[in-house]
């Protein structure tokens, strides 16, 4: 089915890997906050289905809808604001799909060798209706297929029991960040939590995408990351900025420390309505190679106000009654959020292209997957030169040793060059090789896969040097 995909024994450790540094980064091992000490961020886990009434209260029954378009020849359905249209005057409007010039390209040449640069370039929602009979759709050769804009709503439908009907119905969550607001009181009551302080969580998510594209960039399952940090009305910009400027340094930090990313703040016109009057939305964005030169989302930080906390409080029919009551001020208020949601599939997708270094020159290997130790799926890879003359009982030893604490792989087959090659290939920053004189000197070699530098180190420090390159 197109928008769902698996991960392979690599791509899954290396997702696990982005997870977990986020959730020590986040959770285990909080940020020091403003005022110079660590926050406070305590981690739930939330059903993916939860009580209709929750979606009806978000806004996401009512209001969680792409507006989309259909051919009338091919049935094809597209979302509005991902359709393009070239316009050449006096020769016709094409609709090509957003961001794939080589596809508008190719159709043009069938039209009579038209170039793009003859014409302008207009997002389908910026076209009158009325324009449509003379526009060519993405898939025809011939004018007016495109119908009406109709609201699409994106959340999957399924049934609680074995009854179907309108009362068994319910939602696979399209977000995680619902299932936090509805736990924020129990959160207050049972975990001595105070504002400010956050709530965060890891979970699937779905969305009924229309045009699923570009590998797991858009994806119909996928995996969140995201935290919604409670605060003071007040302290809206203060805690905003700090959010803002602490996940881009993250990803920083993770290894996407290139031109590749940048920052870009909303304008007024792509607000949410939750982020109307707020302190500000920004994204965290990757150039990928399907976007480029141009950028895709990897995380949000949205301010979101009370609109979560207050709805949720109504729908319930207790409102002002559970507005949190602040110790330290005295006083009686829904919470404002900050919120930073990133995209676990999409930050493993980023990893993957920024790693990816061809290396034409290189023996063996003639790309290699540049990670940082943090985040490689294989730490080491574990060698005897030879699997001879008590080398592989040696490695064998190291490898028990290692595989404690670290993801290494011992590979006593082939000759040492395709050996280097493979963990090369898989992105592995460090092999290890045990040789004819380790037995006696106590010494491996360390390899690094991107300097191809070897230096020796005692066997019994292999350990620390593995855990300084890894956590330093």
């Amino acid at each position: 089915i197109n928008g769902f995909w698996d991960y392979g024994p690599l791509g899954a450790q290396l997702k696990k890997n982005l997870k977990d540094a986020w959730w020590k980064d986040t959770i285990t091992c909080p940020p020091i906050g403003p005022d110079g000490n660590p926050i406070q961020v305590v981690p739930v886990d939330t059903t993916i289905i939860m009580h209709p009434r929750v979606w009806e209260a978000s806004g996401h029954v009512g209001g969680f809808n792409d507006p989309m378009v259909d051919c009338k020849e091919t049935k094809s359905r597209y979302r509005l604001d991902q359709v393009e249209v070239l316009t050449v005057e006096g020769k016709g409007s094409w609709a090509f799909p957003q961001g794939d010039p080589d596809y508008i390209s190719k159709k043009l040449k069938k039209a009579g060798g038209i170039k793009v640069d003859q014409g302008t370039v207009t997002n389908l929602e910026q076209i009158p209706v009325e324009d449509y009979a003379t526009i060519i759709g993405p898939d025809t050769e011939k004018p007016g297929t495109l119908t009406e804009p109709r609201q699409f709503n994106l959340m999957f439908e399924t049934y609680c029991g074995a009854i179907r009907n309108d009362d068994s119905k319910s939602y696979l969550r399209p977000e995680t960040a619902q299932g936090i607001f509805t736990q924020f009181w129990n959160t207050v009551d049972t975990s001595r939590v105070k504002v400010p302080f956050g709530m965060a969580q890891m979970g699937k998510s779905f969305r009924n995408e229309v045009t699923p594209r570009n590998f797991t960039f858009r994806s119909r399952e996928f995996e969140q990351m995201e935290i919604e940090f409670f605060i003071h009305p007040d302290e809206a910009d203060t805690w905003y900025a700090y959010w803002r400027d602490l996940r881009f340094q993250w990803w920083q930090k993770v290894g996407l420390a290139g031109n590749n990313l940048t920052l870009r703040e909303h304008d007024k016109a792509e607000l949410a309505h939750y982020a109307k009057t707020g302190a500000g939305v920004c994204d965290v964005e990757y150039r990928f190679p399907f976007t480029a030169p141009g950028y895709g989302e990897l995380e949000g930080v949205a301010h979101r106000s009370n609109f979560d906390l207050q709805a949720h409080a109504n729908t319930c029919g207790k409102g002002d009654k559970m507005q949190y009551f602040d110790q330290e001020k005295n006083e009686r208020y829904f919470p404002h959020v900050i919120e930073p949601s990133a995209g676990a599939d999409r930050g493993t997708l980023a990893l993957l292209c920024e790693a990816y270094t061809p290396t034409p020159d290189r023996k063996g290997a003639k790309a290699i997957m540049q990670f940082t130790p943090r985040m490689a799926p294989i730490k080491a890879g574990i060698f005897p030169l030879v699997n001879k003359d008590g080398m592989p009982e040696i490695a064998q030893k190291l490898y028990m040793q290692l595989r404690e604490k670290h993801v290494v792989q011992l590979d006593v087959k082939q000759n040492i060059g395709k050996r280097y090659a493979r963990m090369d290939e898989a992105g592995t920053p460090y092999c290890i090789t045990v040789d004819g004189d380790t037995a006696g000197t106590q010494n491996v070699t360390i390899r690094d896969r991107d300097s191809l530098e070897q230096t020796t180190i005692s066997l019994d420090k292999v350990g620390a040097f593995l855990d300084e390159k890894i956590n330093g």
